[in-house]
């Protein structure tokens, strides 16, 4: 019995590690649901750092970075209503973004991941 329970412990502490390690369980939204979804209206938002959204984004991106995003929620140009598209680098930030803007109260709100999902 002490066996099974190591063995289930040690399943759920790896679970959780990649849990931790891939964000919130990766993109909830498709590379075509997203550009139907923001050609219908929907902000798309890059949550990586200043410099990175510099060096290239998506065309009609607004850039606010995850780490302000709490302080700048009334910065952000969307109802709490409207769709909204978010992505980053690898999803770990916008995974976070999502679940800060949902706390917020913006109902709408669907994560691409990383920008490479964008196809």
């Amino acid at each position: 019995m002490k066996n099974k329970t190591s063995q289930i412990l040690g399943a759920l502490a790896v679970a959780g590690a990649l849990f931790f390690l891939l964000g919130a369980g990766g993109p909830t939204i498709s590379s075509e649901e997203a550009k139907a979804q923001v050609k219908q209206g929907a902000l798309l938002l890059d949550v990586r750092t200043p410099g990175e959204f510099s060096s290239g984004h998506l065309e009609g991106a607004v850039n606010i970075p995850v780490q302000d995003l709490e302080a700048k929620l009334d910065a952000v140009p969307a109802k709490k209503d409207q769709p909204i598209v978010i992505y980053c680098q690898s999803g770990r930030r916008s995974a976070s973004a999502k679940q800060l803007l949902e706390k917020a109260g913006f109902t709408k709100v669907s994560d691409l991941g990383a920008m490479t999902n964008w196809k």
